[in-house]
């Protein structure tokens, strides 16, 4: 089947916007329950393994030795560079802010990362994927923050199960309550300075757990896919598939249903509401090549086109019923911005082991779960919620060189051994809902095919300053206990949407008057029109999102499902 499908088919089954980690699972879902579906995905057609153009380069053998063109960047890629997954290697899988603009009011800035190509950021994810807990779904309501999750982790546990099975995620089964376990491959192996600083951190701070992460990576084959050999350029793309994306596998599964279309370079204008029979019946396109406008019709609605994107998408569906976008009926579309915001921790040097290395570049880290603010004896008076640290041991490398005074061939002799060895902590924190962070439509800057462009308004709050703080302090006094030297906190400047993990903008809710969405991802507005990417989110919690995303897609997809076999869409 060509990437663009049969384009005589208008009519479909299924829509599916978005080709990305949730695009991919609805389109799966969706086919494999014999639903005919079209996905559609606004940026470039890429080939599995054939279109990972730079992934095994050396970077002595790129252009500019792997640090980019700089001033290419500053006139293309000025906000997409401003990322750390962002180099080289791996730029051509995010987009150019020249032909991408938005916007922002005075000095809230967002840093919006995106990639448009089939498998959207599912090429580039750092791949940690964390079950949430009871704890994390009540945490509104126990807090009195926003609204409460219309659902509870019973609601999401199989779904979890499902999705894992098919992923394939290595890890540990630790029976930590605040992070569940979950269907496991073998994990990876901790190296000899981590092995070093677990016991004693376990040790000097009851209730804490130093792990290996868990990461959607393959441990050993997998549904016809390879385990990871550490080759570790991850965000150029894995064409044996030893890391979870799209591409590699939930694309693949959907195609082998015979009942996928898949139409690359189509932009989503907006959604065609039916007032009379008061539904969504399809979707407006702009051709990203031509320009030509299109219109595709299905009886189903799945918007996964990224938490900002979708809501884009929403915003720009106005009409006579629904003025201020479809899903606004409350208000609420647009609101409630999250992300993760990091940057802030340490790193302590460690003596000995020095005739001990590790064997290539895992793709993983460690991970210390949420410990503040989980029971009586961790809540804190300055601030909400908490933060995991997400982290790794390793090796000054001859990069150190950089850093330390010197010159001459003694100095250069003294690079070629690799440096001591180092622990780095490293926060990522739960950022609040609030209605003041938003998005809203920029009517003023329109984009190349004359859609009105994004404009936010966004920034962290007293509780995520606070929480900063102590991310440095904790992760200090934890590397000091632990025998490390040299230790240094550290709170770097952070902007949201720096994290890569936007959630919010359309969350979930059990009242109608105020949230987009119901408890199956429906919208309270059109119930055939379903929103499973970051958009959902009624809170951000304090683990990497997409495993949720995942499970709640399959989650809706079986709920859809059921619905239409009853009559009710």
């Amino acid at each position: 089947m060509s990437a663009r499908g049969n384009e005589k088919t208008k009519d479909f089954d299924a829509i599916v916007v978005g080709s990305g980690i949730a695009g991919g699972w609805a389109a799966k879902e969706l086919t494999e329950n014999g639903q005919r579906t079209l996905l559609l995905e606004r940026g470039r057609n890429v080939v599995h393994g054939e279109d990972y153009i730079t992934e095994h380069v050396p970077t002595w053998d790129m252009e500019f030795k792997g640090l980019g063109d700089r001033r290419r960047w500053s006139e293309q890629y000025f906000i997409q560079s401003q990322a750390g997954p962002v180099n080289e290697g791996n730029v051509h899988f995010f987009v150019n802010d020249r032909e991408n603009p938005y916007s922002w009011h005075n000095d809230k800035k967002f840093l919006w990362i995106r990639g448009y190509q089939l498998g959207g950021r599912s090429l580039t994810w750092g791949r940690q994927t964390y079950r949430w807990s009871e704890h994390d779904f009540q945490a509104n309501a126990r807090d009195g923050v926003a609204i409460d999750w219309p659902i509870r982790y019973h609601d999401i546990e199989k779904w979890y199960a499902h999705v894992e099975a098919f992923a394939g995620i290595s890890g540990s089964v630790e029976g930590i309550e605040t992070l569940p376990d979950g269907i496991f491959l073998p994990p990876m192996q901790m190296n000899c300075v981590e092995q070093y600083v677990k016991p004693r951190i376990e040790a000097g701070f009851p209730g804490r757990h130093f792990i290996i992460g868990r990461t959607a990576v393959l441990t050993a084959p997998h549904k016809g896919r390879a385990p990871c050999h550490y080759c570790g350029p991850c965000s150029r793309g894995c064409s044996v598939g030893a890391y979870f994306s799209s591409l590699s596998s939930t694309l693949p599964a959907a195609k082998a249903t015979g009942k996928l279309t898949i139409r690359p370079d189509t932009i989503v204008h907006s959604v065609i509401y039916d007032e009379k029979r008061d539904k969504a019946i399809g979707v407006r396109v702009i051709d990203r090549l031509t320009r030509r406008t299109r219109e595709y019709f299905g009886r189903l609605i799945f918007l996964c086109a990224s938490t900002m994107g979708t809501t884009h998408i929403l915003l720009n569906t106005k009409s006579r019923r629904f003025p201020s976008g479809l899903g606004n009926s409350s208000g609420v579309l647009g609101h409630y911005i999250m992300d993760h915001h990091f940057k802030a921790g340490a790193t302590g040097t460690y003596s000995g082991m020095s005739d001990k290395y590790y064997y290539g570049e895992r793709p993983n880290g460690i991970y210390i779960p949420q410990f503040r603010n989980v029971d009586r004896r961790s809540m804190r008076k300055d601030f909400l919620r908490g933060y995991g640290y997400e982290g790794k041991g390793h090796r000054a490398s001859w990069r150190r060189g950089m850093e330390i005074p010197g010159f001459g061939a003694t100095w250069k002799e003294a690079l070629r051994d690799p440096g001591p060895w180092q622990v780095t902590l490293q926060g990522f924190g739960e950022m609040l809902p609030r209605y003041e962070n938003y998005v809203e439509l920029d009517e003023t800057l329109t984009d190349a095919w004359g859609l009105p462009t994004l404009k936010f308004s966004c920034a962290l709050g007293d509780n995520e300053l606070a929480m900063r703080r102590d991310m440095a302090t904790a992760a200090a006094e934890m590397l000091e206990a632990s025998g490390a030297k040299d230790v240094s906190p550290f709170v770097e400047a952070y902007v949201p949407g720096e994290g890569i993990h936007e959630m919010g903008t359309a969350r979930m809710g059990s009242d109608p008057r105020t949230s987009v969405l119901n408890r199956f991802n429906q919208l309270h507005d059109a119930h055939n029109v379903f929103v499973t990417d970051g958009a959902c989110m009624t809170s951000s919690a304090s683990q990497n999102p997409s495993l949720t995303y995942m499970a709640l897609t399959a989650r809706a997809v079986d709920h859809a499902l059921q619905e239409l076999k009853k009559g009710h869409l």
